[in-house]
């Protein structure tokens, strides 16, 4: 049995619902105009707008939340990359390093 998926509705839709809503329009004629699961879900919109504004109609990331100045998935890619060419560079300098020493050695 499949599960049913969330339906997911874009920012522009949900501020133009709420707009309409806050204009006077009815929520149950609103969802049933455009097929919203239930009219409390515009109320529920048009709260959020009215507490935060426009951008509380905007999908929320996924997931945990960042910590503050961690780095991004870029920053952290190029970060590696760095320490893994500073790890190279520290042994191939070791190599040439021991590799001198022992050519001096055999002159001697």
């Amino acid at each position: 049995m499949a599960k049913p998926t969330k339906q997911v509705y874009s920012f522009e839709f949900k501020l133009a619902l709420v707009e309409r809503f806050i204009a006077g329009e009815s929520a149950p004629d609103l969802a049933a105009e455009v097929g919203l699961s239930s009219p409390t879900l515009l109320k529920t919109w048009a709260r959020a707008y009215r507490r935060e504004g426009p951008d509380a109609l905007r999908p929320k990331p996924k997931g945990r939340p960042k910590a503050p100045g961690a780095p991004q998935p870029a920053e952290v890619s190029e970060l590696e990359r760095l320490r893994r060419e500073n790890e190279r560079l520290r042994a191939e300098v070791a190599y040439l390093g021991k590799l001198r020493a022992l050519r001096a050695q055999e002159r001697r």
